[in-house]
């Protein structure tokens, strides 16, 4: 089964997503504390910036990186 992760961003309504915000975004895939780890490892969603203290990402961005680390189970 093939799944638009673009339909994430279509769904969220908004061009920018906060990292404290990821779970809600990802339906509970993602945990902002595993994002925060892969960041420091130069393996997350590449463009992260900073809005005051927050980081975020384009959602675009995100949809692509979440794209890439999906993988089939069975």
């Amino acid at each position: 089964m093939e799944f638009d992760f673009k339909k994430l961003k279509d769904h969220w309504g908004a061009p920018i997503v906060a990292r404290d915000q990821v779970e809600k975004f990802s339906g509970g895939a993602l945990n902002r504390r595993t994002l925060a780890n892969l960041d420091s490892r130069g393996e997350g969603p590449r463009g992260r910036f900073k809005v005051g203290r927050k980081v975020c990402y384009s959602a675009d961005a995100l949809c692509d990186w979440i794209a890439e680390r999906v993988r089939a189970v069975g």
